[in-house]
């Protein structure tokens, strides 16, 4: 059967709807679903009809700006869906959280816990600079994907989209296989200086109670969609790199001198955005050769060779 005109389908598409029949399937197979485990599918599949209707408004509309918003809004509908999504499957294989064990690791590596040591440097104004870093992340997201757009070609910016949908969706599979609750549910009771600051640090605790659930911890996310937005920025625009480089590098320490991850989330999460960097080339390649092969007519790709 053939496309619809206009439908665009790219990478970073098949990543999303991988997701969400991830989790339907999961859902039917685990032996403790969730109470609302039928709405919860039909959520899912009302979210794909959502994305192939955008896909489709992508595709046939006109004017360069009209497609960047487009696409833009669609790619961060779905990273804000997904993550929600692992938040009741993260037991679902290993029943306890894996956090003492990582305490144990840190001990024995550092001879201290690092998310508890680093409290004794923390004042006021580094505490409002690292929770400004770590919020910061969030408009990062849509400034680079501008850059890349209208600097360097829809192409950069599909690149750009395409290594965080992987990123994203192998954080998430690893929320499963190795759970972890994180230190402020874990180890709160260590904590002896308060996170201090002013207007970034209010919106950073925000982010914390109203929008982040226990768990999602290992590998950090953030640190994993920072070094693919540095990376990014290095390779297609330079100037944007160098501008970014401090607010990247503050989001590492902000994670866990702020609370949110374990040291170990923040290695493990830069590990995996260079690892997808990394890979995805080859991917993307694949792909467009792929794509460009059966966009010829017939008996044109026998004739080329």
């Amino acid at each position: 059967m053939s496309r619809p005109d206009g439908l665009r389908f790219r990478p970073p598409d098949a990543v999303f709807f991988l997701a969400l029949l991830f989790f339907c399937v999961l859902m039917l197979l685990t032996d403790n679903p969730p109470a609302d485990a039928g709405p919860r599918i039909l959520r899912n599949l009302a979210v794909g009809l959502v994305l192939l209707g955008a896909l489709f408004l992508d595709g046939t509309a006109s004017g360069r700006a009209a497609k960047f918003w487009i696409r833009l809004i669609t790619a961060q509908m779905m990273f804000a869906f997904i993550f929600p999504l692992v938040t009741p499957f993260q037991l679902i294989l290993d029943k306890t959280w894996n956090d003492p064990a990582v305490l144990a690791f840190e001990q024995a590596a550092f001879g201290v816990q690092p998310t508890v040591w680093v409290q004794k440097f923390l004042s006021p104004a580094l505490t409002e600079w690292l929770m400004f870093s770590y919020v910061a992340y969030l408009p990062l997201y849509p400034i680079i994907c501008a850059v890349l757009y209208f600097k360097r070609g829809e192409r950069a910016m599909e690149d750009y989209i395409f290594a965080l949908a992987v990123a994203n969706f192998a954080c998430v599979v690893c929320f499963i296989l190795f759970p972890v609750a994180g230190p402020l549910y874990w180890i709160a009771d260590q904590y002896t200086v308060p996170l201090k600051g002013s207007v970034f640090t209010a919106a950073g605790e925000i982010i914390r109670t109203r929008f982040q659930e226990i768990g999602s911890s290992i590998p950090s996310p953030h640190c994993a969609n920072a070094t693919i937005m540095a990376l990014t920025a290095f390779r297609f625009h330079r100037p944007t790199f160098f501008v970014i480089s401090p607010i990247i590098v503050s989001i590492y320490v902000s994670a866990f001198a702020c609370r949110f991850h374990y040291l170990s989330d923040v290695v493990l999460g830069i590990a995996v955005g260079a690892a997808t960097i990394a890979a995805v080339p080859g991917v993307l390649r694949a792909w467009n050769a792929r794509a460009e092969g059966s966009a010829l007519p017939p008996g044109a790709r026998e004739r080329a060779q």
